[in-house]
């Protein structure tokens, strides 16, 4: 049995990660194409991409947990926010074709990484496993680790894999399988409380990553570790 003193963080082995937005930078490379995309179906020019971008996140996670709630299993995650994108545009009275929109979603191949989380890999590999676990399609994240990120990860677990969208708790567990670990060995790190909060229900430790600067979930499912940056994040690991 452990001892009262024991800290849980020690027995850490792998990090699984969060790609979009904890990774990639979402807003930094999807608004300038949002921008163009809104010249080009002349929408109202007070209507800016940043703008779309603050609606059309928030429906991208509505349009995920319906597909939970309604046990449609994972319907794509790229699928998805081209879903939540029509909701969007169509919200603000935007006028539109299916052709454009799928010309813009052509942007989601061009990803950008934040660059600390890159800095940030390369030094949390010398001590950890690094694992992504992402809501994304399984052919979309090779392409993303390969193409878009560079830093090479021992795992790359599609949620896609379980036919749910993260935080359902079959997403965690699955991954903890899959890896052969016990869930108190892996520690999730993302820039979303949510995923935080599902990956800690599941038994995972937790480093939520708050580089949005925005207030954590009432719950008592808490993070281990609130760094704003992945480099603060090894600074506390000591890594």
């Amino acid at each position: 049995m452990n001892s009262p003193t024991d800290n849980p963080i020690d027995k850490v082995t792998t990090l699984t990660f969060d790609i979009f937005g904890t990774v990639l930078d979402l807003a930094g490379s999807l608004i300038p194409p949002l921008n163009e995309l809104l010249l080009r179906i002349n929408a109202d020019p007070t209507i800016t991409g940043e703008a779309i971008w603050a609606h059309w996140r928030q429906r991208q996670r509505i349009e995920q947990y319906q597909d939970n709630l309604l046990m449609l299993g994972h319907s794509g995650y790229l699928a998805v926010k081209r879903k939540a994108l029509i909701y969007t545009l169509r919200s603000q009275k935007i006028e539109f074709t299916y052709d454009q929109v799928d010309e813009f979603m052509q942007s989601y191949r061009t990803l950008s990484p934040f660059q600390d989380a890159l800095d940030g890999l390369t030094r949390l590999r010398k001590r950890y496993e690094l694992v992504m676990l992402s809501n994304g399609e399984q052919w979309y994240l090779e392409h993303l680790a390969n193409n878009r990120i560079g830093v090479e990860f021992q795992e790359i677990i599609s949620a896609q894999s379980v036919g749910q969208f993260k935080p359902h708790p079959a997403v965690y567990r699955f991954a903890s399988q899959k890896l052969g670990l016990e869930p108190s060995q892996i520690m999730m790190v993302a820039a979303h409380s949510f995923d935080i909060l599902g990956a800690r229900h599941s038994g995972f430790r937790g480093a939520y990553v708050n580089r949005y600067d925005l207030p954590y979930d009432e719950s008592d499912y808490k993070p281990d570790f609130t760094t704003s940056s992945f480099l603060e994040l090894c600074d506390q690991l000591a890594v």
